[in-house]
């Protein structure tokens, strides 16, 4: 474990692979720890070396008073990356990391290429978040205990197939959340940044090439936000997962970071 500290936040962050490889980058969605990427790392680790760390107010981070802003988390990354003695990095991010990510590469010319997973610009055509979903990720039952709780919040986030056949998984996965997630008021200050977040109309200042994956059963971020960076983004090649929901990069992994591998092979 290293940390990085930027304007008073200490930001934690691990790096694996060797070192005199290229610099990929990952950011973590609203709420999660660094333990969500994982899965990419085993597929990159030998060629590249990797960095994951935990956005503000989540996991080993320090929690400063809100309100967050896009423009600080993406202030973050650049310290991580200064921390670390990196000058230039491809950059992943899901979710609200994509919206960190899509703002580091217009702050920031640090960015060798983006991979940006069910994700949006945000703006006036964003498509929202479905009701039912929102439903189902902030009224949990009061009877529920924090396991119960964690489960019927992130069902929304997976196929019911992929949980009944992985339920040892599931419940790993609930293990590593309780440990590392952002509190409820962090999480609040995370939430407010993303309701604030509108790079729509920047787009086209993204001169990087840019890899978009989109599940098209995704609950959390519908399917259509990926045309919004399709059509504003001038290099960008966007693949949609038939099947895969929000958290495609765990579901399906084998898919994404066959995906991933390919696309930073050719940038």
């Amino acid at each position: 474990m290293e940390y990085a500290t930027n304007d008073g936040v200490r930001l934690a962050y691990e790096r694996r692979g060797p070192t005199d490889a290229p610099t990929v980058a990952f950011v973590e969605g609203i709420g999660y720890g660094r333990w969500m990427w994982r899965w990419q790392r085993q597929a990159l680790d030998d060629e590249y070396d990797t960095i994951v760390w935990d956005n503000r107010g989540t996991g080993d981070s320090d929690t400063p008073e809100g309100p967050y802003t896009m423009d600080a988390m993406a202030s973050d990354l650049a310290a991580v990356l200064d921390d670390a003695g990196v000058e230039t990095a491809h950059v992943v991010g899901a979710s609200m990391g994509g919206m960190v990510a899509q703002q580091f590469a217009l702050e920031y010319d640090r960015t060798l290429s983006l991979v940006l997973m069910c994700t949006t610009p945000g703006g006036p055509e964003a498509v929202p978040m479905p009701e039912a979903t929102a439903e189902r990720m902030f009224e949990v039952p009061e009877s529920y205990d924090e396991r119960e709780a964690r489960r019927y919040k992130m069902a929304a986030a997976m196929n019911e197939s992929f949980v009944a056949e992985h339920d040892a998984l599931v419940e790993r996965i609930v293990d590593w959340r309780i440990e590392s997630d952002a509190g409820e008021q962090a999480l609040a200050w995370q939430a407010a940044a993303v309701d604030a977040f509108d790079v729509h109309d920047r787009l086209g200042e993204i001169r990087v090439p840019t890899l978009v994956l989109h599940g098209t059963d995704d609950r959390v971020v519908p399917v259509e936000n990926a045309a919004l960076l399709e059509a504003g983004i001038p290099d960008v090649e966007v693949v949609r997962l038939e099947g895969a929901p929000h958290l495609l990069f765990i579901e399906h992994s084998d898919r994404v970071n066959e995906r991933l591998r390919e696309f930073l092979a050719d940038v």
